[in-house]
């Protein structure tokens, strides 16, 4: 994975209680669930196993349309550390429209008010012509969307309570 983007801030929350709230996928890919510009007006459907993503080994799928093609993305959980950081990656080469496979995740330093959280994802081109030029174009704008609508959602979340 030759491509990579992150998004920092700091959240007014105490480590453990960031770590509990990005730790539930369905917050963690509420972007993705939502219709919105970047998803062409179109939503992702997430599917979790037994664990919810909250172990290692936990299995993860989003699927759904966007502009009548079907997309899905298979991940894993790689690492869980509470309190400090996730990652999850794909498990096979994922059907999107702007980037293929990629490993993703955060992480928290703790802060004297609150915390300090890291979006990341490392991301490769998709495998297939026009998806590999669309991510030449869109991929980099896509991925800081993704990082950054994770991290601002999760400060957003903490600054209205």
């Amino acid at each position: 994975m030759t491509r990579h983007s992150q998004r920092s801030v700091d959240v007014e929350a105490p480590p453990d209680v960031l770590f509990a709230y990005l730790d539930d996928h369905a917050r963690l890919s509420a972007h993705m669930s939502k219709r919105s510009w970047m998803m062409a007006g179109s939503s992702m459907a997430l599917e979790l196993d037994a664990a919810e993503g909250r172990a290692v080994a936990s299995r993860i799928r989003l699927s759904g349309q966007v502009l009548g093609i079907k997309l899905r993305v298979d991940e894993v959980i790689t690492e869980r550390n509470p309190s400090q950081r996730k990652v999850w990656k794909t498990t096979s080469e994922p059907r999107l429209l702007i980037i293929g496979r990629y490993r993703m995740g955060f992480e928290i330093e703790p802060r004297m008010t609150g915390s300090h959280l890291t979006v990341f994802i490392d991301y490769a081109l998709p495998e297939t012509f026009p998806a590999r030029w669309l991510g030449r174009i869109l991929g980099r704008l896509y991925a800081q969307w993704c990082t950054s609508r994770m991290a601002n959602d999760a400060a957003m979340h903490f600054a209205a309570q």
